[in-house]
């Protein structure tokens, strides 16, 4: 493995759940057709191969996912996809599903936790436990209870969740819904390349993926669906585009770097045994290093790439500042939910106190970081955190 991840020469990055850097034939691909013209929709030998770039993607992206090409409509990012998923209006065959009440996950993504196109009186926040974990009989009596009373409920639980890399337990949530009218859908943006996607093991009727989070370019996403017969009402209106589930000129040179992506990260997946490594040792030495440190969700399986932790006294914006003064981006939680350092929702679903939530950190790593990068944030961190905790101790004194 390489062991050197830059943004900029001498800098170190460790915020991989937030963005991946982009591949290098990715960036190739994606400048070389940025200067090729062709509509996907125009008939002429300009649009037909614009088309078969697009087709050629969503091939490549379906296979990652285990599922056949047309189940996969691309989207300007996994928001968009979550928000066309969490719709009351299902189109099945030539048939309606209308949904009355959506089921959330209470540690799910700002653009699930907002409950999609269902009304704020439709919308319910499941229980998790203190790992981060949903609860499994909370979901299952919910579910029963809304149907006894005749409702239709959609479900939506992510797979992995960005801030503690928690791991949903998706195949016992399929065994709870199987027989019932209730389906599933599951942001699966932080799985993608780090665990198997599998569709039906899951129960996932759709899903939701984003292109920037396995080294593809921003802006690029797609809803992927279990089977083509069901699916949502569409989001966006107008043309026929990604087969009447997304209208709008599709962008190709995204949609052609997402592909490539999604099968250049199927290749890969030997390398998060060594990840992992990496950060358990990190989590060791975290821990050495002040041993009141609190790592969150350990307790149940998580993606290997990623560390969330805590210090008591240590208020994470102003170690996020000093870190990334001393050349480490690092960060505090979820990208979308970040932008001002405060209390992250996610722990507070889990019943972490305010005052701990403030000082989480999150490290997330990617394939490219090795070693001499964790032994270079680990020396930062000590500098950095015992300055915070002894002028914290001088204000109190």
């Amino acid at each position: 493995m390489a062991r050197l991840t830059m943004t900029d020469a001498g800098r170190i990055y460790l915020d991989h759940n937030a963005g991946a850097p982009l591949r290098p034939r990715v960036a190739g691909l994606v400048g070389d057709l940025l200067t090729r013209v062709g509509n996907p929709s125009s008939v002429h030998g300009e649009g037909r191969a614009a088309r078969a770039l697009v087709e050629a993607a969503r091939a490549q992206v379906a296979g990652l996912c285990g599922v056949p090409a047309p189940h996969v409509a691309f989207t300007s990012g996994a928001t968009e996809a979550n928000v066309t998923a969490l719709s009351p209006l299902w189109k099945a065959g030539r048939g309606e599903r209308q949904f009355t009440r959506v089921l959330i996950g209470g540690t799910e993504h700002p653009s699930v936790t907002a409950g999609g196109r269902f009304p704020e009186s439709q919308r319910e926040i499941l229980p998790v436990d203190s790992d981060g974990v949903v609860d499994v009989a909370a979901l299952a009596a919910r579910v029963h209870a809304l149907s006894v009373a005749g409702a239709l409920p959609l479900v939506a639980i992510q797979a992995a969740n960005s801030e503690t890399g928690v791991l949903q337990p998706l195949a016992e949530i399929a065994r709870v819904l199987d027989g019932t009218s209730a389906i599933l859908h599951v942001d699966a943006v932080q799985a993608a390349g780090r665990i198997a996607i599998d569709m039906a093991g899951w129960g996932a009727h759709s899903l939701a993926l984003s292109a920037h989070k396995i080294g593809g370019p921003q802006g690029v996403g797609a809803l992927v669906l279990r089977d083509a017969g069901l699916r949502p009402a569409p989001l966006l209106t107008g043309g026929g585009q990604e087969n009447w589930n997304r209208a709008g000129t599709e962008n190709v040179a995204a949609i052609a770097g997402f592909g490539l992506a999604a099968e250049l990260v199927a290749a890969e997946t030997g390398c998060w045994d060594e990840i992992a490594t990496f950060r358990d040792g990190l989590e060791r030495a975290l821990c050495h290093i002040w041993s009141d440190t609190v790592v969150f969700g350990t307790g149940v399986p998580r993606l290997a790439n990623t560390s969330c932790f805590a210090v008591p006294g240590v208020s994470a914006e102003t170690a996020l500042i000093a870190l990334d003064l001393a050349g480490i981006a690092v960060s505090s939680g979820s990208a979308c939910s970040s932008g001002k350092v405060g209390v992250s929702p996610v722990l507070t679903a889990m019943g972490v106190s305010a005052d701990l939530a403030r000082g989480a950190i999150r490290v997330s790593l990617g394939r490219d970081n090795g070693e001499a990068e964790i032994e270079r944030f680990l020396a930062a961190w000590r500098q950095i955190s015992g300055r915070i905790r002894q002028a914290g101790a001088g204000r109190a004194a």
